[in-house]
């Protein structure tokens, strides 16, 4: 037998993914009314969303397996794929308050806050090179101030201030490094994504004047930048005390003339009338006072989208940087409520996370019904998609217990990592890795979340299949040297490390098969099934 044959025959009794066995079409008749009562709700989330179901018709999904549960909600919440042990301690508990008790660990965990300092990353655009230009001892003392925010759950209100009104060194004011990372460093190009970042608006495209926009961009027009005699460190700056326009240099006269006749800019916030601040007045903490008080429509709503779009995979309001007046969200009461809930809770993050990850609507099974198999915008399963490019790899180097390489040649200074480097706490978006790339990491160019690709496709399929790197991986793994030879139920111990769950009779009677043929050697044999199961959907796929 090939691996291919191998590969066929998992193919065929893997767990089933997506559509449900009674899926074949949509169906015309109401669903009927025990679907929906048999949904039992946690919290708020639930009762929302319930509503928002029954409106549509679209009853919801069973309640996920333990296995399939402990699996997506580490993935979803660290980034990290659960161990053997805590999979089984886990099944084995028979409490029925289980996974609030495993949310709450997770939130607790390093790799919460590795996870996590990377989504901002691609959001703050931390990286050395073009076009953020940051230089790696700023991106890592950046990434640490981010990371260090997020383990500490500093409130999300003060995370934004401080980002916003930084001064100070790149080296010694790390949030400083926000205003360094945008390729044009004018004012109207910061607003623009200031208000990507914590409004989810594009200002070109959220209905605003053009006057207001230039009343926006005036909040960052003090700011300043200017280096020292220390290699590559650069002060950020707000000039409360502007000299008169220079007359004299290599300007023309022409330029010198447009500069002393420009129209000052004038701060106004979105809907509002334009201020007066007194000269020596920061007006970046005016905007971050307006943008964080109680009440702004734009700063706790965007931040409660954004989470549910990371943990749900699409946004209440899709995309998480669309939302301008007209683009509703797919239930305005839910999106309200976590708003709400944010803000009151004093902008405790993690409460969010919380609530999302512990709601019966999170703990939908994928597995679709005949009503609710074309709902592709709503909250009726469990969305399947692909895991991402940096957990992906992790789980390949935790599973077979080989690391990968990372590295940069960026120089003052080279990056070289240690072989047991986490791609999720990698800091610098400029780090080469191949896997990263193909697998849809970031550039980090721009702040919209549809610059990381998820989607699958052939190239990635066929990297997996035939890729000598993963396959050394496997074949050099002293961990599965020693699972192969264990008499402690290996094919038991292999499927969870690598699905999470035990093996099927039927997968275990086709894998036993397989491993007979006297034609091949034990440990080759059981190296297949290793190759065919990290070939699966159900590995590739969060579900």
């Amino acid at each position: 037998m090939t691996r291919i044959f191998l590969m066929t025959i998992l193919v065929v009794v893997l767990l089933p993914l997506g559509h449900g066995a009674g899926a074949a079409a949509a169906q015309a008749d109401a669903p009927p009314i025990r679907l929906f009562d048999a949904f039992s709700k946690v919290n708020r989330i639930d009762e929302l969303v319930l509503l928002e179901l029954m409106k549509r018709k679209l009853p919801p999904s069973e309640r996920c397996r333990d296995e399939v549960y402990i699996r997506r909600v580490f993935l979803d919440a660290i980034g990290t794929l659960p161990t053997s042990g805590e999979i089984r301690a886990f099944l084995a508990d028979p409490a029925s308050n289980k996974r609030i008790r495993l949310v709450e660990a997770l939130l607790e965990r390093s790799e919460f806050a590795d996870y996590w300092a990377l989504k901002w990353g691609d959001l703050l655009r931390v990286k050395s090179e073009f076009p953020s230009n940051l230089w790696p001892n700023a991106v890592q003392a950046y990434h640490h101030w981010i990371r260090t925010c997020i383990r500490d759950n500093i409130p999300y209100d003060r995370f934004a201030r401080e980002l916003l009104t930084a001064s100070g060194s790149n080296f010694r004011s790390p949030p400083v490094n926000f205003f360094r990372a945008f390729q044009e460093r004018l004012p109207l190009s910061i607003a623009e994504n200031v208000a990507l970042i914590f409004m989810g608006v594009r200002l070109s495209d959220a209905g605003f004047s053009q006057d207001q926009i230039c009343g926006f961009a005036a909040f960052f027009a003090k700011l300043g930048y200017k280096m020292t005699d220390e290699w590559k460190e650069e002060i950020v700056f707000v000039d409360t005390d502007p000299k008169p326009a220079e007359t004299t240099g290599e300007k023309s006269e022409k330029e010198i003339k447009e500069a002393q006749e420009a129209k000052p800019l004038i701060p106004m916030f979105p809907g509002g009338k334009a201020l007066t601040l007194a000269p020596d007045q920061d007006p970046r903490c005016v905007f971050a006072d307006w943008l964080t008080a109680p009440g702004n429509p734009w700063f706790a709503r965007c931040m409660a989208n954004r989470v549910w779009y990371w943990l749900m995979g699409r946004g209440l309001v899709h995309e998480p940087e669309d939302m301008k007046p007209g683009n509703l969200a797919w239930s305005p009461e839910l999106l309200t409520y976590l708003e709400r809930e944010l803000a009151g809770n004093k902008f405790n993050v993690r409460h969010l996370f919380k609530l999302i990850l512990t709601s019966a609507t999170y703990q939908l099974s994928s597995q679709t019904n005949r009503w609710n198999q074309a709902d592709e915008t709503g909250c009726s399963h469990y969305r399947i998609r692909r895991i991402d490019a940096e957990p992906l790899v992790d789980a390949i180097c935790l599973i077979t217990g080989v690391g990968e390489k990372y590295t940069s040649a960026i120089p003052e200074p080279f990056t070289f990592l240690p072989a047991d480097q986490r791609a999720i706490a990698l800091a610098d978006g400029s780090i080469e890795s191949p896997f990263l790339e193909l697998f849809g990491r970031p550039p980090r160019n721009t702040s919209y979340e549809s610059e990381r690709v998820s989607t699958p496709s052939v190239f990635q399929s066929q990297y997996l299949l035939n890729s000598s790197q993963v396959q050394r991986k496997i074949e050099q793994s002293k961990t599965l040297q020693q699972l192969a030879t264990s008499k402690q139920k290996p094919l038991e111990e292999l499927y969870l490390r690598v699905l999470s769950r035990f093996p099927t009779d039927e997968e275990r009677r086709a894998i036993q098969a397989y491993m007979a043929d006297p034609k091949r050697k034990p440990a080759a044999s059981f190296y297949d099934v290793v190759w065919a199961l990290i070939n699966s959907k159900e590995f590739i796929l969060k579900h």
